[in-house]
């Protein structure tokens, strides 16, 4: 009875090392069928992750996809929450055989590899977060998170992607993402690709950061200039 409580304890911890080691953010590069280059980039937070590919000349938006994921031995569990390019796998799950080293990780059967970017450090914001309201004119409008239209960010330790998205219409709305920093109380974007608008890439934004009651309290200039105070909370 011991020898199969201490196989059970380390098979447990075991899963739990593997699925820790995933967390962080891996890139991986290719040529696409035209011969332009892009780059692959996969957050994992805690529960959710996002993959993203766009090009590395241009930082032109090529697609994205995520949702929630789960790792039991190599197997990785995904179900899928948005899809830019195939409304129709939303609230897929899907199921895969994948290889993991400290520095490396590969889908088996494929010959991609993604090389880890970070692992989620210094990570002062890393997770997933929905925006949870914003403050308009000294007034704060709070919104559901649990209803289907949603606006996520996932944080890894050095990059960022927001994604907006409803998973009962299955419509992908929009996303962007790149490198991030919090210096003292100011949050900073690095663009890398804009679904929306290409030429986006490449621009910095700066905001004034906090954690208020363990939300995210974030102020500044959007990327159209606009003054924005937007509040995000953890996705549990």
């Amino acid at each position: 009875m011991k020898n199969t409580l201490l196989i059970l304890v380390c098979t447990f911890l075991l899963i739990e090392t593997q699925a820790q080691s995933l967390i962080g953010a891996w890139e991986a590069f290719y040529t696409s069928e035209n011969g332009e280059e892009l780059r692959n980039v996969v957050i994992f937070a805690e529960g959710y992750q996002v993959a993203t590919t766009y090009k590395v000349a241009t930082g032109k938006f090529v697609n994205t996809n995520g949702g929630t994921w789960g790792l039991d031995g190599d197997i990785m569990t995904e179900k899928v929450e948005f899809h830019s390019e195939n409304a129709a796998k939303v609230g897929e799950e899907v199921s895969f055989e994948v290889s993991i080293s400290d520095n490396q990780m590969g889908i088996v059967g494929m010959d991609r590899k993604w090389r880890r970017i970070d692992s989620g450090e210094p990570g002062k914001l890393k997770g997933a977060w929905l925006m949870s309201g914003r403050i308009r004119n000294g007034e704060t409008q709070l919104r559901d998170t649990s209803r289907p239209r949603k606006t996520m960010k996932i944080l890894s330790g050095t990059r960022f992607q927001w994604i907006a998205y409803n998973t009962e219409t299955k419509e992908f709305i929009g996303c962007g993402g790149g490198t991030y920093t919090t210096i003292n109380n100011t949050y900073t974007e690095n663009i890398e690709f804009f679904s929306k608008d290409d030429s986006k890439a490449g621009i910095s934004l700066k905001f004034k950061y906090e954690l208020i009651d363990d939300n995210w309290h974030h102020s500044g200039l959007s990327s159209k200039g606009d003054p924005i105070y937007e509040i995000w909370s953890v996705r549990e």
